[in-house]
């Protein structure tokens, strides 16, 4: 009998491999043969903001390494959830993507609670396409031409001042929450339904200040708005003279607005990889690189692992954030 057992090893093991062969071979199939139709991209914000003008920035490029036309989409509504909840009940065969914020997954699931699709599960990274730099940018009236005098100006006038921001838990206004907490000022929060409503009120002065994500550069070289810091781990090329709130003495306050692409977490590892590769590719553009820069972003080409390593990061903070300011969508 322990003659027989190596034989039998061998063809049991036999027999493994070639289901794991058999298994994998559909796959190995669809990623050889992929893509075959038009690519869908289903935009998590409305038409002509950020997301949308990423999206239609390289969608041409990927296009032509690709070899299959790439369709862009509105899909806005609910933080990004609406263009997420389509792709993660869409077939997982890599032909439908959303371009949305990692919000879906370090904001919404504590903003909105309990929703019909989860985002750790139903859906994975593929890219990411870039982020967009938050800039602490005043009304011209008010009476402070630095962040420290703006800070001294806040304390002295507690609950008087107001900030807006693209809508309750929207990025801009999540890290509002944390300068007014790292600064140890107060001011009342103006949500807005997107940046460009809050941009006119900023300007008409009916608001104080806000975290602008790259929509308010004409104005503030016209000397309409006062821009006084940003929100990022480094100096915006765009503005040089702008000094991070890192310098300045305020901790914790190295956030971006970052997006890429999400697809349905089924969809073949090999799909994924070819998806990220033509999206690094037309970010290595300089066309698509300066077409970021002036929305106020920067191009990120990274894995998805690094993409996702980038929203568990947020989680950890702005999930606590959430809680205890009791911020709620709206």
């Amino acid at each position: 009998m322990n003659h027989q057992e190596p034989r039998f090893r061998r063809r049991t093991l036999s027999a493994c491999a070639l289901a794991a062969l058999l298994l994998a071979a559909p796959a190995a199939a669809l990623a050889q043969a992929w893509p075959s139709k038009p690519i869908k991209i289903l935009v998590g914000f409305p038409p002509g903001g950020v997301a949308d003008i990423m999206a239609r920035t390289i969608a041409p490029l990927m296009s032509e390494t690709l070899g299959q036309p790439v369709v862009v989409e509105s899909r806005a509504g609910a933080n990004g959830n609406v263009a997420a909840d389509a792709v993660a009940k869409s077939p997982a065969d890599g032909y439908t993507l959303a371009l949305t914020s990692t919000g879906i997954e370090s904001v919404n699931p504590f903003l909105f609670g309990k929703s019909a699709f989860d985002p750790d599960k139903d859906l994975a990274p593929v890219a990411a396409t870039g982020r967009i730099l938050l800039f602490l940018t005043t009304r011209p009236g008010l009476p402070a031409n630095d962040v420290d005098a703006f800070v001294r100006h806040a304390k002295a006038n507690p609950g008087k001042l107001s900030f807006g921001s693209a809508g309750s838990g929207s990025t801009p206004h999540l890290v509002g929450e944390l300068f007014k907490q790292s600064a140890g000022i107060y001011a009342v929060h103006v949500p807005y339904r997107g940046a460009a409503p809050a941009l006119q009120d900023l300007l008409a002065s009916q608001i104080d200040f806000f975290f602008d994500p790259g929509i308010s550069f004409a104005n503030v070289r016209a000397g309409k708005l006062k821009m006084l810091a940003v929100a990022s781990a480094q100096r915006s090329p765009l503005f040089p003279d702008v000094p991070t709130l890192a310098e300045r003495g305020y901790k914790n306050m190295d956030y971006d607005t970052w997006f890429g692409l999400f697809a349905p977490a089924a969809t073949p590892p090999e799909v994924r990889l070819r998806l990220n590769a033509a999206v690094n590719k037309a970010l290595a553009n300089e066309a698509v690189r300066n077409r970021f820069r002036d929305v106020g972003g920067e191009a990120t080409p990274m894995t998805p692992e690094a993409f996702k390593a980038v929203a568990r990061k947020e989680a950890a903070v702005f999930s606590q954030l959430i809680k205890d300011r009791n911020i709620q969508a709206d």
